[in-house]
């Protein structure tokens, strides 16, 4: 069957979000305002940092709201333009800012899914960071984007490829579900009780000065075996090893999607081992972000952006990750330097004092939530496997390789 070739201009309507003004504007509440830095990973992060007010929207705005089925392309940024995402399911209202392309597919033409799935590939997000232009802040246009190929057969072909790669990413958001509840179990677990101090026998604990008997302070120091930066990678994409950035540090899981491959050599305890703390610690937006490490990575480092911290007794890791997990909001408030060179110098996160609780305590936590751990890693895999699974067969569909 001959697939008919197009641009994603003929099946779309490609336009940029809204330039929507700071007083609209709020850090707090109202109707989240999507941004660029929601882009990541073939993806649209529902967490945003900015809402706008509802009574101060243009009701002719109706047209930058975020629609099931679009598909978001970053138009600006050094390190961001090019990128391509997608929501999979919008369930609520989302506005969409300025320098952020909307993909809206003419449904009597083509398959938004279908679209989305042949359009999001690395190779066409690099065509598009090639043709960015303008000397300090890369650009590329709505004209640009329109521009990609596509090869479109009929639209019940189309609609049975989307199906059967929308069932890897089902299987993924499945998983990614029940990731979120497992971490909010273990993050529920560790406030109740290190934080409002309801733990195990809390009524038979005297309190002094806020603080429960046979609990002590201790530095993030004290508690590590390892604590460091990273190294300064030397790129290589045939390279031997893998390093991640902050770009790999969004959630609670640090998520190796966005690491590079590099080949300088580095220390045995700068290989990533199960259950890490990594933390941001250069530039501001992702500064002071805590994530961890599930599973082993063989051959796997940080770079010079990154702070690692490794628990230096069996019993206290799950401990002191959710610990600095919850600093995170602190973290993110002790950079120091400009504003565009904001540094979290190693020296601050060493020195902070954390209130410990009795070994026992401790061991009664790790107990309960490194099962959690495992849990999620065993699910993170999962996820692993389904995603190479589905890019692999997915080129296959595209290119009428595989039958449907």
């Amino acid at each position: 069957m001959k697939w008919e070739r197009k641009t994603l201009g003929d099946i779309t309507n490609i336009f940029s979000g809204y330039a929507f003004k700071s007083s609209s504007m709020s850090k707090n509440e109202g109707i989240p305002l999507i941004k660029i830095k929601n882009i990541l990973s073939n993806s649209v992060t529902e967490e945003c940092d900015t809402y706008l007010i509802p009574d101060k929207i243009d009701p002719n705005m109706d047209k930058f709201i975020l629609q099931q089925g679009d598909f978001l392309v970053a138009m600006t940024g050094q390190g961001s333009v090019g990128r391509i995402g997608r929501m999979k399911k919008v369930i609520r209202k989302f506005y969409v800012n300025q320098r952020v392309a909307i993909v809206r597919t003419n449904l009597d033409i083509a398959n938004p899914s279908f679209v989305y799935y042949q359009i999001a590939t690395k190779q066409n997000e690099k065509v598009l960071f090639d043709k960015a232009n303008g000397a300090g802040q890369p650009n590329i246009s709505a004209k640009q984007i329109g521009e990609l190929p596509v090869a479109l057969p009929t639209i019940d072909i189309q609609d049975k490829i989307a199906s059967i790669l929308s069932a890897y990413d089902d299987l993924i958001e499945n998983n990614q579900k029940q990731i979120k509840l497992l971490e909010e179990a273990a993050q529920r677990l560790y406030k109740e009780w290190f934080v409002d101090l309801r733990f195990p026998n809390y009524e038979n604990t005297p309190v002094v000065d806020g603080v429960p008997e046979g609990w002590d302070k201790k530095t993030i120091l004290d508690m590590s075996a390892v604590l460091r930066r990273g190294i300064s990678p030397k790129y290589n994409e045939s390279g031997k090893y893998t390093v991640i950035n902050q770009k790999c540090i969004r959630q609670t899981i640090m998520d190796i999607k966005e690491s590079r491959k590099q080949e300088k050599e580095y220390a045995s305890d700068m290989n990533l081992k199960d259950s890490d703390i990594v933390i941001c610690s250069t530039g501001s937006g992702t500064l002071g972000r805590v994530g961890q490490v599930f599973g082993d990575y063989p051959d796997t480092s940080f770079d010079s952006h990154v702070t690692l911290i490794r628990a230096k007794n069996a019993i206290n890791v799950q401990f002191l990750f959710w610990a600095l997990k919850n600093l995170q909001p602190l973290l993110m408030t002790l950079g120091q330097g400009s504003t565009n060179q904001l540094e979290l110098p190693k020296r601050v996160i060493e020195s902070y004092e954390i209130i410990c609780p009795t070994d026992e305590l401790i061991k009664n936590f790790q107990f309960i939530v490194q099962p959690i751990h495992d849990k999620i890693t065993s699910l993170v895999e999962i996820i692993k496997n389904a995603t190479e699974a589905r890019d692999r067969l997915l080129p296959k569909l595209m290119s009428g390789e595989l039958e449907v």
